[in-house]
């Protein structure tokens, strides 16, 4: 890639506009109808696939429909319905502690802002990110397992910031106006998912001629 900033973002835009194409219409898999529920989704998806997140979500919003009434479940029948998505008693916990600080300090709403969102039990800055940026449609780039696998192989952020979330949110946030952050991270874990796989299938990426990784091999 060509070096300097504009230079920088102008090939990371590239990379983006490939994947974009490659991956059309990307945007969370997650199923939700509002902030809340994509919240609770989202906790839930910790070490679990969206996929089967899916499955429990519609018998947990049917049963609490508005964190107010998730704030009063009880804890062993809120842990038999979420047991499928793995961890379930540290994500009961989580999902009544965030309920709870949503009804008492947000009126029942969840709120948009960064900062409220991560203050919330349960809630870090990938999930706060995923939130804004679906449900509330404000910049945010949340920043996963594959985010990091796929913008470190391509080059767009160093192994060493590739280390820790928040730093690598920082530097792709830098690469790309916001507009595109949400839709950028999307791509990126859509592509992490079905093509930049640990195990990567580099003959059908769309980017590997700008990827480090693949000039490597």
């Amino acid at each position: 890639m060509a070096v300097g900033p504009a230079s920088l973002m102008k090939d990371a835009v590239a990379v983006f506009d490939k994947l974009d194409v490659q991956h059309p219409n990307a945007w969370t898999e997650l199923h939700f109808t509002n902030p809340y529920e994509l919240l609770a989704a989202t906790i839930l998806s910790a070490q679990c696939t969206d996929a089967r997140v899916n499955l429990v979500t519609p018998a947990l919003f049917k049963k609490y429909p508005t964190p107010k009434a998730l704030a009063k479940a009880d804890p062993a029948a809120l842990e038999t319905l979420i047991q499928p998505t793995g961890f379930f008693r540290m994500k009961t916990k989580s999902l009544i502690g965030m309920a709870n600080a949503v009804v008492d300090e947000h009126a029942g709403e969840i709120p948009s802002d960064m900062d409220a969102l991560v203050a919330l039990p349960g809630v870090g800055r990938k999930t706060a990110n995923v939130v804004r940026g679906h449900a509330f449609n404000l910049p945010g780039l949340p920043v996963d397992r594959h985010v990091l696998r796929v913008a470190t192989r391509i080059g767009l952020i160093s192994a060493k910031a590739g280390e820790d979330a928040v730093r690598a949110e920082t530097r792709l946030m830098t690469l790309m106006p916001p507009d595109r952050w949400t839709r950028a991270s999307d791509t990126l874990t859509l592509h992490g998912r079905r093509i930049c796989k640990p195990k990567p299938l580099c003959e059908r990426c769309a980017v590997r001629a700008s990827c480090a990784y693949y000039r490597r091999q």
